[in-house]
């Protein structure tokens, strides 16, 4: 199974984030999981990157090449992707990914969530979206959306995608 994380690549995140993304990228080594991510060496992607090649996983990385100015692109990725526009990089995601966990980010990692959910309500896909809510990251974003699921503007959000809040709990819903 090829899973995508969706991610910060910020290098200002607490350890606390980095550690879990990092068990997390052993667990989907561990799984024979194939790990699909923007390619970036630092954050939240990075940290389950390396979880991954400490493991002896396989990741496929995907990204445009401009991308590098920003932030560093991991060099131990089994296969690259190099794409011309983050829209281009996004659909690379969806064609490769059999599923997608959201993990602690920002606007990146928001505008990469929302899409993939509204091409599922939108059935451009039927693949599992996994809300990693590590140390209560997304409580607030949730209540937004509990909020407007309540006054109409949202329908049955447990049906896009699942909350869990440890690594044993996601790969539940994976598997």
């Amino acid at each position: 199974m090829n899973v995508c994380l969706y991610g910060s690549g910020s290098r200002k995140i607490n350890k606390k984030y980095t550690d879990e993304a990092y068990k997390l990228g052993c667990r989907i080594a561990g799984e024979n999981y194939t790990l699909v991510f923007g390619g970036g060496d630092t954050g939240m992607m990075g940290a389950c990157a390396r979880g991954v090649h400490d493991n002896n996983g396989k990741s496929i990385g995907i990204a445009p090449e401009w991308i590098g100015d920003f932030e560093p692109l991991c060099k131990e990725c089994g296969k690259f992707i190099y794409v011309d526009s983050m829209d281009e990089r996004k659909q690379e995601f969806l064609n490769n990914s059999d599923a997608f966990i959201i993990s602690p980010g920002g606007i990146g990692t928001l505008d990469e969530f929302f899409e993939i959910i509204t091409l599922k309500k939108l059935n451009q896909h039927d693949k599992k979206i996994l809300v990693f809510n590590i140390y209560h990251f997304f409580d607030k974003m949730l209540e937004m959306l509990d909020e407007m699921e309540k006054k109409g503007f949202l329908y049955k959000q447990e049906e896009t995608f699942k909350v869990a809040s440890s690594i044993d709990e996601l790969f539940k819903y994976l598997r």
